[in-house]
């Protein structure tokens, strides 16, 4: 069965602390600890050191996703503690300025896919321009980005297929024609399980759902999450 968690910025925007005592409450052992803008990064690494993690099996941390170019040095040295740790950090490729800097981070670096909106990172293709650069890193693929940029899902399976051997988490939401990460739908499901069977059981899921403002809860975007990579359900479907 796969290990299914949650982003923090999902359930409390910057409240990283309200979102971990949510997630002990339900007994969710993934999390994806969450500085997606660039305010949130010093408090949450600060934190890092006492920060109580017990009961999460899986932990990764997600930088932030846009800065001006002038605090990627800073967003750097930041993020050099955090797998200091032991704790993977998921980047978008776009905020990657200077490439040769962040090889430092080395099989740490988790390397997104990304939306429409993005420059670089969107497709196979893109990604294996970037993993030439960084030969070390992982994949974060974020499922509903993919369907967003083909809702055919074939792009997502290539991706899955090329970089198999690369994929280390896996980030889940219905992603909307605005880029906004809503809790799923059915048609993001039934999209979904096209290529679930691609993702091994080991690999961490993390919803990035949007339940900060009561849109869904925890346990009901798991379950959804728990269907929607259920390739068993589509095999006995079809």
């Amino acid at each position: 069965m796969k290990r299914i968690g949650f982003s923090t910025g999902a359930i409390a925007k910057g409240d990283f602390q309200s979102a971990l005592a949510r997630l002990r409450l339900f007994r969710v052992s993934v999390v994806e600890l969450s500085a997606l803008r660039l305010e949130e990064l010093d408090p949450l690494v600060d934190s890092l050191p006492g920060l109580d993690l017990k009961g999460f099996e899986f932990i990764s941390f997600h930088a932030p996703s846009r800065f001006p170019v002038v605090y990627e040095r800073h967003v750097l040295d930041r993020l050099r503690a955090v797998v200091d740790l032991g704790i993977p950090v998921v980047v978008h490729p776009d905020v990657i300025s200077t490439p040769k800097a962040w090889e430092v981070l080395g099989s740490m670096l988790l390397i997104e896919n990304m939306d429409k909106r993005k420059p670089v990172g969107r497709n196979a293709l893109d990604l294996e321009r970037l993993f030439w650069q960084f030969p070390e890193a992982g994949l974060c693929f974020d499922i509903g980005h993919a369907r967003q940029v083909d809702p055919t899902m074939t792009e997502a399976q290539l991706i899955l297929e090329t970089f198999s051997e690369r994929l280390h988490e896996v980030h889940i939401s219905e992603v909307n024609t605005s880029s906004r990460h809503d809790p799923l739908s059915v048609y993001a499901m039934s999209a979904f399980r096209s290529v679930s069977s691609l993702i091994p059981d080991s690999v961490p899921i993390v919803l990035e759902t949007l339940i900060d403002q009561g849109q869904s809860d925890i346990l009901t975007e798991i379950d959804r999450a728990r269907s929607a990579l259920d390739a068993t359900w589509l095999r006995a479907t079809g």
